[in-house]
């Protein structure tokens, strides 16, 4: 948390409230944040204009004229943009002070979050972004995706697997899940071309209906306008434990799979070998 969704919906609030404004300066009181050098960080950074906001996967990119600022919320990262002066809060650790008088802070009580600065010329050879697979808006349900399912990993790990698919995180690998009929832990192998595309179309459908939601609201997440994202309103299993499925009224199960925390409905979604 936050996944593709919430980070979408943080780009698109930061297109709307820093877009064309110019950094003058940046404060940084937790240097672990920032890969490698920071004042090499600082002079790729300094001085340069906010022309647009793009985003990979769960990655936000800065792109400042020749050169792309990365920004990686992990668990709890957030921006505010208040008046420039305005003293840092205890968990904002990375200040963006604009030439108008404004400055974007950046909150994080984990400290997780990360930052890169590099030219654009480089950007494609950013490991971190290099890795990534597809994300699953730009597949086509006709095109050949047994590279993504290969293999004896349960089904729920495949979908966690950024250099398999893109953006999605353990709250809509649930829901996803659900919505194909898949058990959480079948093996990706046993997933034929049929089920294949079904989980495509469900991932396609759901993540595009939660960025239009601006993103859930679980535990502890909040918008860079410091709004709820509204989309936890329509999760049918993921933190629902022993309510009915909405589709059976079977009660809703939750398993460890591959280490994270596991929402299904066990009608639904039976378990089968393979």
């Amino acid at each position: 948390m936050p996944e593709l969704p919430e980070v979408e919906t943080v780009r698109r609030a930061l297109e709307r409230t820093i877009k064309g404004r110019s950094i003058e300066s940046v404060a940084v009181f937790h240097p672990r944040m920032i890969q490698g050098d920071l004042e090499h960080f600082r002079n790729l950074v300094e001085g340069r204009r906010i022309e647009r906001l793009s985003r990979r996967g769960k990655y936000l990119l800065f792109i400042l004229g020749e050169v792309a600022m990365l920004s990686h919320l992990r668990m709890e990262g957030k921006y505010y943009l208040k008046p420039a002066g305005t003293p840092p809060e205890k968990h904002e650790h990375v200040v963006f002070t604009f030439t108008d008088g404004w400055a974007l802070h950046y909150h994080d009580v984990r400290k997780f979050g990360t930052f890169e600065a590099v030219p654009m010329h480089s950007l494609e050879d950013v490991p971190a972004l290099k890795k990534l697979g597809p994300e699953p808006a730009e597949l086509d349900l006709r095109d050949d995706v047994t590279e993504i399912f290969r293999g004896e990993r349960p089904i729920k790990a495949i979908l966690l697997d950024q250099t398999r698919l893109a953006g999605i995180g353990n709250i809509y690998a649930d829901e996803i899940l659900h919505c194909a009929r898949i058990h959480p832990e079948r093996p990706g192998r046993t997933l034929g071309v049929r089920l294949r595309r079904r989980v495509i179309d469900c991932a396609q459908r759901i993540l595009a209906a939660a960025v239009q939601a601006g993103g859930s609201s679980v535990r502890s997440y909040r918008n860079t306008l410091g709004e709820d994202g509204r989309f936890e309103r329509s999760l049918r299993v993921h933190t629902h434990e022993g309510k009915p499925c909405p589709d059976c009224q079977s009660t809703i199960r939750k398993a460890q799979i591959s280490g994270r925390g596991t929402y299904y409905c066990p009608t639904c979604q039976r378990r089968k070998k393979g």
